[in-house]
């Protein structure tokens, strides 16, 4: 069998599909020996690209995300490798791919968070819901990162449950990373923190609700009377300027710390160091980041929506994320009780552990071969 993977997010910069696919096609490469595969790649990664697998062969593509290259370009070069089956691992599919497929869905927050601009939301909610119908319907199976997407899907759109499949996605493993104190000190001298913080890492986009976090940090300085600091990491996303216009508001500038994009060799660092990792987002399929946290020792404060209480189960603290003062109880429960901080880092850990990438990629490879067998 030859296998396709649409791989053009590959590693994109601390997004979760980008991770998604860059451990799915590690994985499945190193555990699947018998069939081909075909890896669509955008530059750099392309050059960069390595594996081991001699049935393993990577294509130079060079339509980007969401444009009419996608549409038009992409197909052909897709067709050219005459796969058996091609997996999308974004909704963003060809329209007019012909061949068998599966997608991989990992939440329908375009739906709820289309854009930044009226017209342009609008437009951006209608190429969705579009695109995402057509796939829907065309694809063999489709694979949904948490119960909870799979749910919104079957509330949302006419798909049979027995054409889908949850399968979780994994988590860095601590033991493969190892994280001193003198790393940890010179992290904090190369970015300027002084004080004990608060952390996030993630895009800046508004269903990330970072002014909610920046506004219950505030609460935390002026109404707890804490000394600490805010680090947000992630690169500034200048078409969302909520968050940066938020922190200009806030007076709380010598505070807030923003390093931009983190390293991969960086993030178990940041997780180690921080008080406590704060996710306070209004929309999440899975919530990767808050295992990756649990697995290097940061407790977890958490929104209560979407999959986060799934996923993270009773290692988080949780808050309504719409409710600036519930949040920042919920986080200064964390900084201040320490029988409670203690109790999350240790099921933090057991919690971390049910997932693994490697789990992922042998289910994967499970419906491949079902697709293609049916």
């Amino acid at each position: 069998m030859k296998i396709g993977i649409d791989a053009r997010m590959y590693g994109a910069a601390q997004t979760g599909i980008g991770i998604y696919i860059k451990h799915l096609i590690e994985e499945i490469v190193k555990l699947d020996r018998e069939n081909e595969y075909r890896i669509f790649l955008l530059e750099p990664e392309y050059s960069n690209f390595f594996s081991d697998n001699a049935k393993v062969k990577t294509i130079r593509v060079s339509a980007g995300w969401y444009g009419w290259k996608e549409q038009i370009i992409l197909p052909r070069q897709f067709l050219k490798e005459q796969v058996d089956l091609m997996h999308f691992p974004h909704f963003n599919a060809p329209l007019f791919y012909p061949r068998p497929c599966v997608v991989t869905i990992h939440d329908l927050t375009p739906k709820y968070f289309p854009g930044h601009k009226v017209g342009a939301s609008r437009h951006r909610r209608l190429a969705f819901e579009f695109v995402l119908k057509n796939i829907l319907k065309k694809a063999e199976t489709i694979i949904a990162v948490s119960e909870y997407t799979k749910q919104d899907i079957l509330r949302h759109y006419p798909v049979s449950p027995d054409k889908m499949t949850v399968i979780y996605e994994g988590a860095r493993l601590k033991d493969k990373v190892c994280v001193n104190e003198g790393q940890i000190q010179n992290l904090k001298n190369k970015y300027g923190i002084k004080k004990p913080f608060i952390f996030y890492v993630g895009v800046w986009r508004n269903h990330k609700n970072l002014t909610g976090l920046i506004r219950a940090f505030g609460i935390l300085i002026k109404e707890y009377k804490l000394d600490i600091e805010l680090v947000l990491g992630g690169k500034e996303d200048p078409f969302y300027p909520e968050a940066r216009q938020e922190w200009e508001r806030s007076e709380l500038g010598s505070r807030i710390i923003r390093p931009g994009f983190i390293p991969d060799e960086e993030l178990p660092l940041f997780y180690k160091a921080a008080e406590v990792f704060a996710i306070p987002s209004f929309a999440e399929g899975f919530g990767l980041v808050g295992l990756e946290a649990m697995n290097f020792g940061a407790p977890v404060a958490s929104s209560s929506v979407g999959s986060l209480p799934e996923i993270l189960g009773r290692a988080a603290v949780y808050f309504n994320p719409a409710d600036h003062r519930e949040m920042a109880k919920a986080i200064f429960s964390v900084l201040s009780d320490t029988l409670l901080r203690k109790r999350l880092i240790e099921t933090g850990f057991e919690q971390a552990k049910k997932y693994s990438w490697r789990k992922m990629a042998e289910e994967t490879l499970k419906v491949y071969k079902e697709a293609v067998n049916e």
